[in-house]
């Protein structure tokens, strides 16, 4: 007890450093200190013991938790290298500059590890609020920040399971015009490459739905999921083309356009020619839709205006002091370019 004591006094101690020898997340101990939430009695009690071994001055932090803010934001992605990301975090930042606040911006790499590491680092650096863009594995980390009032808003995915504000575009009517502008021209072997996430969930639906529409099959054998890379984007378009139990499609929508590039070169690898072999559909609009040759035909995100709508929505809560449940829902917009046209039934054998 006496060496945990003279431990304490040689460097101050922060409320991670009880997290860790407790072995709870930043927030249990947040709300020991500020007697709030629920949780077992025996981790109550293990927190507080803790606490008085390192001679912690709860009524210090419950002060800095409580008290003037830092300006500065959160901002969670799943993968700066997507340029969907990496233009979202750049209007993000400059949006935030011009309301005088600061963006601590960390990539998660879609991995529930890296996520706690994050979440806890920014707590740690007692950022004002968390703008959360896309997958997130651990809901009960984002949940627990919701419990203990910290302000948290999400970006282009409309998370069900949690009851915060939202910024998303309408997946689904996206999904629904990228699939109807390929039936519209004949085709109907339409593939589709999603990813895990439920932003595709919506996308995936309304590519069944367009199908109905049109009085066209949508095949389940068509569907493939992976994680958003230009690398999976050619995997998967060889595995389509190198089925012998279905038909070969004549047209791919994938959900995003770092898909959508990888099937590009997987097809030009294949000596397919893009749009009269193969149409080819993404999502997003980034940057990458651009700088194909052909260039790409893709769903379009308000990149800017949803970027500087996320900061204004966390602002806000803010300043209120509590999560306003507002949902900002936008609309895609079909972008044509060169990678798509009218099914040509005499296209050449792509086997």
């Amino acid at each position: 007890m006496e060496n945990s004591k003279s431990e304490a006094k040689s460097m101050k101690v922060t409320i991670y450093d009880i997290a860790k020898k407790a072995g709870v997340s930043i927030a249990t101990v947040s709300k020991v200190i500020n007697n709030t939430g629920s949780m077992r009695e025996s981790t109550r009690q293990r927190v507080l013991e803790i606490m008085q071994q390192l001679n912690y001055q709860p009524s210090v932090m419950a002060s800095a938790l409580m008290g003037k803010k830092t300006e500065t934001i959160g901002l969670l992605v799943p993968d700066i290298s997507n340029p969907l990301f990496s233009e979202m975090a750049r209007t993000i930042e400059d949006r935030a500059h011009d309301q005088g606040m600061s963006v601590i911006m960390c990539s998660t790499d879609d991995n529930p590890e890296k996520e706690k590491k994050y979440v806890e680092l920014l707590q740690r650096k007692q950022v004002d609020g968390f703008i959360v863009g896309a997958s997130f594995h651990d809901k009960s980390l984002l949940q627990e920040l919701i419990d203990n009032n910290i302000p948290l808003v999400m970006l282009t995915q409309d998370e069900p399971s949690l009851d915060v504000s939202k910024v998303t575009v309408d997946d689904f009517k996206g999904g629904y015009e990228a699939t109807s502008h390929l039936l519209f021209n004949g085709h109907q072997n339409i593939a589709i490459i999603a990813e895990y996430a439920y932003s595709s969930n919506l996308r995936i639906n309304g590519y069944r739905a367009a199908h109905e529409v049109y009085g066209a099959v949508s095949k389940e054998e068509y569907i493939y999921r992976t994680t958003a890379s230009i690398l999976n984007g050619k995997k998967y378009f060889d595995k389509l083309f190198s089925r012998q139990d279905v038909e070969l499609p004549t047209a791919i929508f994938a959900c995003n356009d770092q898909l959508a590039i990888g099937a590009i070169q997987a097809a030009k690898e294949k000596g397919l020619q893009i749009p009269n072999d193969v149409s080819i559909v993404g999502f997003d609009d980034t940057i990458l839709a651009t700088t194909t040759v052909p260039g790409l035909t893709t769903i379009a995100q308000p990149i800017k205006t949803m970027g500087e709508k996320i900061v204004d929505v966390l602002i806000k809560e803010i300043k209120a002091g509590k999560s306003l449940k507002e949902r900002f829902l936008y609309n895609p917009e079909l972008i044509v370019r060169g990678t798509t046209n009218v099914f040509n039934e005499g296209t050449v054998d792509k086997q």
